[in-house]
């Protein structure tokens, strides 16, 4: 099938490939000039493990393309797949300005009927919107060309958005017209064959599935943290709590690990977009809300036990970090909690060396020369002449370090685990200082 691709960043890019991988004639456009014709030469512009090797497969099969030409992409497939960004605006409602943009592309440069498939995270009435759009340019050209706009929301996990989009847990198609859902599951035909993944359901039930699912992650998540801060205060392990919890099978073991708090482009975009949804509808998320403070307050964890370990005196410390990027396998440091680490730990005199398997140059583009920071080639350089140890993202690389390396080359033998990767009774042992997330 002939497939079009508006946006070539994260969601974009691996919808893509993976159809692409299929067998599918799939165009990819972005505005992004440099970014078009680096993809052209098979550079990847973002990390996610086997994405490269499938884009360039890809690329010299010429089952994916890439353009900046809007009319071509139009043309090109009866597909059209919105996959632009959706950045949270000032009051945390998901800015569609970009959607609509693209809606109104198609609109203006379509002569026969296509498929519009929102794959964005977008708010409920998306698609309505998208509809008024399209009406109105048709209305403007005096044409009746037809058309269907369907939900397709993505569930890609970033460090497993291949195989998340290659042996999904579900597809879901939002429709309400047949010929449309009866294209759709043609699609993705090649993803549903050993049993049925597909659910189908109208536009609007799509659109809230999305942010229902990762608002519940997001729950799962503050919730263990909470439990994680009380259990601190009652001289209770919170590793124990979850094995313990973790074992009923209603509650499950996935997104339940404490920690220094969530990041990413997701979780805390779209649960401040939900709860924005509520208010206009005139109702009080206080779930949403208190997921939202929860996690916020939980990215200054780590920085208030070291001040508590410092007596507040900062002032000339240096602070070795592992970890940069929001999760392992990324290099995606959007609302990262290791931004506000760190940040806040330069802000009270100390001074930070950090390093990431993957992010340096994200880091490198965000930070600059930022005076306080330096950014080392490897985890052991970030020790060098550091106080303590700071492990803010879980990387496998950080499970299972040196700790007489460690021990010593740190000043004052110090680790803060902010994913609580170690045991503190060995630590302990071994006679470093440990602090963990809702520890004794």
């Amino acid at each position: 099938m002939r497939v079009t691709v508006f946006g070539s960043g994260y969601v974009g890019l691996v919808t893509g490939v993976c159809l692409a991988e299929v067998g599918n004639d799939v165009l990819c456009i972005d505005v992004d000039e440099t970014k078009i014709a680096n993809l052209k030469r098979g550079i990847v512009p973002i990390f996610e493990p086997g994405l490269d090797e499938m884009v360039k497969d890809n690329l010299r099969a010429g089952r994916l393309k890439f353009t900046t030409n809007v009319l071509e992409a139009v043309e090109h497939g009866v597909f059209q797949f919105i996959a632009v960004g959706t950045p949270p605006d000032e009051d945390g409602a998901a800015d569609l300005q970009y959607v609509l943009a693209v809606a109104k592309s198609i609109a203006e440069n379509m002569h026969e009927y296509r498929v519009i498939v929102d794959k964005s995270t977008v708010p409920v009435g998306t698609a309505d919107r998208v509809k008024e759009v399209i009406e109105q340019v048709q209305d403007a050209r005096v044409v009746d060309i037809p058309y269907d706009v369907v939900s397709n929301p993505e569930f890609l996990k970033e460090g497993a958005a291949i195989d998340d989009f290659m042996k999904p847990d579900r597809i879901i198609i939002g429709t309400d017209n047949p010929k449309a859902e009866k294209l759709l599951k043609a699609l993705y035909a090649p993803f549903n064959r050993s049993h049925e993944r597909i659910i189908t359901m109208d536009v609007r039930s799509a659109e809230l599935t999305k942010y229902a699912a990762n608002a519940m992650l997001a729950t799962k998540i503050s919730f263990m943290n909470e439990l994680a801060n009380l259990a601190e205060r009652l001289g209770a392990d919170i590793e124990h709590v979850r094995n313990g919890i973790g074992s009923d099978t209603r509650i499950g073991y996935s997104f339940i690990y404490p920690g220094c708090g969530y990041g990413g482009s997701c979780f805390p975009k779209d649960v401040k977009a939900l709860e924005r949804t509520a208010q206009q509808m005139g109702y009080q998320a206080e779930l949403l809300n208190a997921v939202e403070n929860v996690n916020n307050r939980q990215k200054q964890v780590l920085f208030t036990k070291v001040s508590a370990h410092y007596q507040g005196d900062l002032q000339g410390k240096t602070f070795a970090m592992w970890g940069l990027a929001f999760k392992p396998k990324t290099d995606d440091m959007r609302e990262a909690p290791s931004r506000v680490i760190l940040e806040t730990l330069i802000a009270a005199g100390a001074n930070v060396r950090a390093y990431d398997p993957e992010a340096m140059a994200e880091a490198r583009r965000i930070y600059g020369d930022k005076p306080g920071l330096t950014l080392t080639d490897t985890a052991e350089e970030a020790l060098t002449g550091a106080n303590a140890l700071l492990v803010v993202t879980e990387w496998k690389n950080f499970w299972s370090p040196d700790f007489d390396l460690i021990k010593n080359t740190l000043k004052d033998g110090v680790i803060f685990d902010g994913r609580n990767l170690y045991e503190p009774e060995l630590l302990k042992e071994m006679g470093l200082t440990y602090y963990g997330i809702g520890r004794p």
